[in-house]
């Protein structure tokens, strides 16, 4: 018995779209459960707000719960590697930050590169250059001028070694040559006391735990560290107008595990790209002193943390920092 060609073609073309339609299937079914998003920041942290501010957004347009989960500890890593190990299905999410590249440059943790996949960015924060209204200097060319006559007299207070304020400062000090003593806090609520208290002199800060401080005069702003002026602090120079190549932000977005269907991966993308043009997120994220990036694919987040990672990776080598 003879099978007719083209009827033969039909069925071979049916079965060769199945695979496809299943994973359509799979993707349009998705989220089916709860997802859970994972940060490896405090509770009531800048990262952990954004996050429960994109998984609001998130619960209410794709219709599950985005539940938030802080595991905080080891700079991130705990709940990065935790992700790191979750199934790669869409039911894990990872809120990744500046942390995971000074990271991976830090203590060459590559693997958050090879096995967290990005999904999109949320935004950036300014940090902000800020003394104790008592020191002596008021610009930038003025700090630069003092610390230089009086080496290793400067403290820089941080929210801990390794952390995105620390890495500031350190890229401060390999572009001027100033002579600064670094001095670890167990975040930035510690510092800031001690530095509104004189205890330290300057420290490198995200704007969100520094603008009331600046705001009610308790410190003196004296850079802001984007390339270019913040909406936040408009009056405010950048610092690579006194210090020719500086930049130094902190920044926020979402993974996933590597290897999730990319079908999965467009549907989370499209709804955070959805959530940072919300009018409302936009103006309660730009409230807290940040810089919304703008929508885009899951490649312009890869970018980023590549090139974030080759900045951090020349200002660890220069600056000597070795992880503890």
């Amino acid at each position: 018995m003879s099978f007719p060609r083209r009827a033969f073609l039909r069925l071979a073309g049916g079965a060769a779209a199945l695979p496809f339609a299943a994973r359509m299937a799979k993707a349009q079914s998705y989220p089916a459960r709860p997802v859970h998003v994972i940060v490896g920041q405090a509770a009531g942290s800048s990262s952990d707000i954004s996050a429960r501010l994109i998984g609001q957004y998130l619960s209410e347009h794709l219709h599950q719960q985005f539940i938030v989960e802080d595991r905080p500890g080891a700079g991130g890593m705990i709940a990065t590697e935790f992700v790191e190990h979750a199934p790669p299905d869409g039911y894990t999410m990872l809120l990744v930050n500046a942390q995971n590249t000074i990271n991976a440059a830090l203590y060459n943790k590559m693997d958050f590169v090879t096995e967290i996949a990005p999904v999109a960015g949320i935004f950036r924060v300014p940090l902000v250059m800020e003394v104790n209204p008592s020191f002596p200097a008021k610009t930038v060319p003025e700090f630069i001028a003092y610390a230089k006559a009086n080496p290793g007299k400067v403290n820089m207070a941080s929210a801990g070694k390794g952390g995105p304020q620390h890495l500031a400062g350190e890229l401060f000090k390999v572009l001027t040559g100033v002579n600064m003593v670094h001095v670890p806090y167990r975040g930035s609520t510690p510092a800031i006391t001690d530095l509104l208290a004189g205890q330290v002199q300057v420290m490198f800060d995200v704007t969100p735990s520094s603008l009331p401080h600046i705001r009610a005069g308790r410190l003196r702003p004296l850079a802001i560290t984007t390339a270019t002026r913040a909406d936040v602090l408009p009056d405010l120079p950048p610092l690579n107008e006194f210090v020719p190549g500086y930049e130094a932000s902190a920044w926020v977005g979402f993974g996933v595990p590597a290897k999730t269907p990319p079908d999965v991966i467009e549907i989370l993308n499209r709804g955070i790209n959805g959530a940072i043009g919300d009018a409302t997120i936009k103006k309660r994220l730009a409230d807290l002193g940040d810089i919304v990036l703008p929508p885009g694919p899951p490649s312009d987040l890869g970018k980023l943390i590549a090139a974030d990672i080759a900045k951090w990776v020349k200002v660890v080598k220069a600056s000597g920092l070795k992880p503890d």
